[in-house]
């Protein structure tokens, strides 16, 4: 079916557009609310600035499709194929993807507010300055996503799949990723106030510069960390592993230590809490 074809049936009433072959239809900038396209295959097709509202994309074929700041808030794209598809700038506020396939797809400054990407697969996706606020990200692969300031306040992680990602700059305060799998993660500069990093492994993960007041690191193993020039005011470290972690120039005021393991740790130039008698030896600290 050609453009002028599916937009004159569109203009006639018609919305059913499921289970049709529209590889490469250019459509930009149209206006197709509450269209069905489930099942349809839009493999390279150009949906630019379109405006998409509740429209149904279920199990669509949208693998390289140019979706950049198309409107889409309130749509279904549940089990569709996004791979490499271009989704810069799109609105998908309130939008439905429960495992829709991602990977390696640009959303650099799209809006997914509330949405729900429950086991989507975003591996290798760019995910830049994209706004998550109170998503639903639970059991989704994020190995080796771009989430470089990302906004990922109030949105749910449980279960997801974190390597190699990249969360510098990241807005993260309140966060729970309690016992989850970070090694290696790249946290630098990122925000994580208040969060919830309990029984997590962040063997050599990067917080340089990271800001982490109040943030429960209880119970975590931080070994060979980078923490340096980290603020982890009333940090909770209790019982968490500090072996060989860098913690130099760090600001620990008012952290707690109960039972941690600080053996051969960084404390060059680091502020340490003043009234609290901390619980380990400062003899094998570099």
């Amino acid at each position: 079916m050609k453009e002028q074809e599916l937009l004159q049936r569109y203009e006639q009433g018609e919305r059913d557009f499921s289970g049709l072959d529209l590889t490469g239809i250019d459509l930009r900038r149209v206006i197709l609310i509450g269209v069905n396209f489930s099942k349809t295959n839009l493999t390279g097709a150009n949906l630019s600035r379109a405006f998409l509202t509740k429209t149904q994309f279920n199990e669509a074929l949208l693998h390289r499709a140019n979706l950049s700041f198309a409107k889409m808030g309130e749509t279904r794209i549940a089990d569709a194929d996004l791979t490499k598809s271009n989704l810069s700038g799109a609105f998908l506020v309130k939008s439905k993807l429960p495992r829709a396939n991602l990977s390696g797809a640009n959303l650099t400054g799209a809006n997914l507010r509330r949405a729900n990407l429950w086991s989507a697969n975003l591996c290798s996706a760019t995910l830049e300055s994209t706004n998550l606020r109170e998503s639903n990200l639970t059991g989704v692969n994020l190995n080796w996503a771009n989430m470089y300031e990302a906004k990922l306040i109030a949105t749910r992680l449980f279960g997801a799949q974190l390597t190699g990602v990249n969360f510098r700059r990241a807005y993260l305060n309140g966060i729970d990723l309690s016992a989850a799998d970070l090694n290696g993660v790249n946290f630098s500069e990122a925000k994580l106030h208040g969060a919830n990093l309990e029984g997590a492994n962040l063997l050599a993960t990067n917080f340089s510069r990271a800001l982490m007041r109040n943030i429960k690191l209880n119970g975590a193993d931080l070994t060979g960390a980078n923490l340096t020039q980290a603020n982890l005011v009333r940090a909770n470290l209790n019982w968490s592993k500090l072996y060989e972690a860098d913690l130099s120039e760090a600001d620990l005021s008012e952290a707690t230590f109960i039972g941690a393991n600080l053996e051969k740790a960084g404390l060059v130039n680091t502020i340490l809490p003043a009234s609290t008698k901390l619980s380990f030896s400062f003899a094998s600290a570099r």
